[in-house]
This record gives structure tokens, C-alpha cells and sequence, in this order.
């Protein structure tokens, strides 16, 4: 290391205007410092904001240079850093029944999930659920975004505002590889929920778009599955069965 930055420390002497010495420090240095060094340095030699003419060339200068360069490169960063992305890490297949043992059903006809007391025989009425979870770009503890989709078929549940209120929908998704990968300040956060467990396999779903609501049933049989907060008189805590 010492020999090569002695072999840089000469070429960049041989770069310099006339009057100017570079003096490069053997002491241990980190990465990120190196690097601010050759920025500098780089600054130095390209830089036509101020004339080099032998010793007039001032500490204020060099110091406007690699201010200079400082600031260049923290814009680049954040040029490229880019929002934050929910990335989706696997699918599993699985069963929902509220905490009145009631399961969803799908009504073709209104395109709803409604949440029923099936009887006997009318198992194979409710849906099954393929459970997509993300890796969170900022984790929130005890909780994990998840996206909800209707076996066989292409509806997610989603959750957008109708009326100033937000509302739970059913909604087709034709290409599901845009659900793959989700900006943090897209429109597509409108198909995730944050699932929350409560106790064994006993979970809360609350929209990511609009916190503190929840997805949620009726106290009547039959009725339709809705989001709502917390104060609302509905059911909000679910069993989520996985399927092997």
C-alpha cells in the first residue's frame, strides 16, 4: 500500500502547476478519505474556476476546490440512489378466516370479498390466497408487507381512496412481474399490507399507502370485507392457515 501510494504521490507531483508541491501522508487512512483525496486532487488539476499561477495560488483556493468537489459528489449520489423498493421474496399459499371463524368468499357478480359462516359441504366456496411477502427497505419491527392475490385468478386485493376514504378493491394485475419490485413512492403501494402477528397464526393486515387502516369484517354474517381503523366496530385479526 505505502509503495503505491508513493508511486501515486509522484505521478500526480509531475502534474502540478509550477509552484505547487503535493505531500501525501502515510498514515493509515479509510477508504472513503482516499477516495476524497483523489477527488481533490483531480479538482485541482482540471478545475478553471480559479487561475493556478505559481505561489499566488492561496489555501482558499485548494479549499474552494475540494468543497467544490465534496459537493459534486454527494449530488451524484443522491441522483443515483433512488427511492426505496419493497422487493418481493416468495409466495405462499394460504387460508383466511376472521376471528368469527368466518371465511372469504369471492362474489363473482359484484367482484367482492365477502366473509361467511360456510356450513357443511361448502367448503371449496371459500378463495385461496397466494401471499406474496417484500423484503422492507426501512423494517418495521413485528411486522412484514405483504401482497394478496386470489388463487387462479389475476385479482390483488389493493386499497385506494374513493371519495376522500379509503377503500378495500379487487383489482386485475395482467403482468404480476410489476408487482416484483415496488418504488416506496409509486402507485403500486396501493397492493400492499403490513402483516402483523398478533399470536399463533393469528395476524392484522393494515395498508401501507394509509396507515392505521386495516383490513376488516362486519359484525353480520355475509357482509363485505372492508378496510377501516382501529376505533371502527369491526373484526380486524385473522387466521392465516398456510397450505403445504
Amino acid at each position: 500500500m505505502d509503495f503505491k501510494m508513493s508511486y501515486m504521490a509522484e505521478e500526480w507531483s509531475l502534474k502540478m502547476p509550477k509552484g505547487l508541491d503535493l505531500e501525501v501522508s502515510h498514515h493509515p487512512v479509510t477508504m472513503k478519505s482516499a477516495a476524497h483525496l483523489i477527488i481533490a486532487v483531480n479538482g485541482l488539476m482540471t478545475s478553471t474556476s480559479e487561475p493556478v499561477l505559481s505561489t499566488d495560488f492561496q489555501d482558499e483556493n485548494l479549499l474552494s476546490i475540494m468543497l467544490e468537489s465534496t459537493v459534486e459528489e454527494h449530488s451524484i449520489i443522491e441522483r443515483t440512489a433512488g427511492p426505496p423498493q419493497f422487493t418481493s421474496r416468495d409466495e405462499i399459499e394460504c387460508t383466511v378466516t376472521d376471528s368469527q371463524k368466518r371465511s372469504l368468499v369471492l362474489l363473482h357478480s359484484s367482484m367482492e370479498l365477502h366473509a361467511v359462516m360456510l356450513q357443511g359441504g361448502s367448503e371449496d366456496r371459500k378463495v385461496h390466497l397466494n401471499m406474496s411477502t417484500y423484503a422492507h427497505p426501512t423494517p418495521i419491527a413485528e411486522t412484514r408487507p405483504v401482497a394478496l392475490g386470489i388463487k387462479g385468478t389475476n385479482l390483488y386485493l389493493s386499497c385506494h381512496k374513493d371519495d376522500d376514504k379509503p377503500t378495500l378493491h379487487l383489482e386485475e394485475v395482467t403482468d404480476k412481474n410489476s408487482l416484483s419490485r415496488i418504488s416506496a413512492e409509486s402507485d403500486m403501494v396501493r397492493f400492499l399490507f403490513y402483516k402483523r402477528d398478533t399470536g399463533v397464526s393469528i395476524s392484522t393486515l393494515m395498508s401501507v399507502r394509509y396507515p392505521n387502516w386495516y383490513i376488516s369484517t362486519a359484525q353480520d354474517d355475509d357482509q363485505v370485507v372492508e378496510v377501516c381503523q382501529e376505533t371502527a366496530p369491526r373484526y380486524r385479526s385473522f387466521n392465516i392457515q398456510l397450505q403445504s
